[in-house]
This record gives C-alpha cells, structure tokens and sequence, in this order.
C-alpha cells in the first residue's frame, strides 16, 4: 500500500528528487541530504554529502538512462522505507534490454527535514550479477549447487 505524502513533507521531496534526478541535479543532492549523512548499499559505506553526490554522479557514467520508481512509502515520524525499482540499461553488454534491480531504502531524518541515514537493500546476486553475461551463468549454476 502506497502512502500520499504532501509537497511540504521531507519524503514528498525524496521521492521527487529521486525520482526526478539527472546528471545535473546530482549537483543539488544537499537540499534532501545532511552534508555528514551516512550512506551505504552493497558497493558502497560511506560519509558525507560529496561522497553519495559522487555515487549517484559515477551511476550516470557507468549505465544508460538510469531512473528510480518508488513503488511503495512507509512513514513513520522522522524516518521512512521506500521500495523502488531501479531501471537501466548496460553499456556494454546488452544495450536494448532494459534492467531492473528492485529494492529498498531505510532514511532517516534529521529536525530539519534533511536525510541523516542512508541505506539501501537489494540483492547483489540475483538483481544484478545474474544478469551479466560471463558472471551471471557462474552466479545461476551456484545458485542450483546451494539449492541441491
């Protein structure tokens, strides 16, 4: 269940942000993040403000057309939970299909309205690695060896 959030709400601007973002915006990243925020995903643990601008900056060099969908909001005083789809396509190996790794974020908030906390949950293996051509055959035929 999707919840509404209003314009003046600190997720309502997340979500747009996210959304919405561009090699260009990455730029502006500060008006929904702490300049000490914390982030970390499965590549990434890291401190401060230029350091998640990097990521998200290193995102449009490494993929074609990337794009988050939020999919579902839960809100809860000063933090939240997203579910997103992220949506790219590859530069090097399958050009035309388009990708998806589904996942989710847990923010957290500070007074302010500005994001303190920053960390995503997705799986590596299945939303991604399984999909490169030399590495996820490797990553399927494991996949079956655990499951016997």
């Amino acid at each position: 269940m999707s919840v509404t959030v209003t314009g003046h709400d600190p997720v309502a601007r997340v979500v747009e942000v996210f959304e919405h973002l561009t090699p260009e915006s990455v730029q502006q990243l500060g008006r929904i993040y702490s300049p000490d925020v914390w982030f970390k995903d499965p590549f990434n643990d890291v401190r401060g403000l230029p350091q998640v601008q990097r990521i998200f900056s290193h995102m449009f060099v490494a993929l074609d057309q990337p794009r988050f969908v939020v999919t579902d909001i839960i809100a809860v005083g000063g933090q939240c939970f997203l579910t997103w789809n992220f949506e790219f396509r590859l530069k090097r190996f399958d050009r035309a299909t388009l990708q998806t790794i589904r996942g989710s974020s847990h923010l957290k908030f500070t007074a302010g309205g500005l994001i303190e906390f920053h960390r995503d949950y997705w799986d590596a293996a299945e939303e991604l690695y399984e999909k490169l051509p030399l590495l996820g055959g490797l990553m399927r035929w494991l996949k079956r060896r655990a499951n016997q």
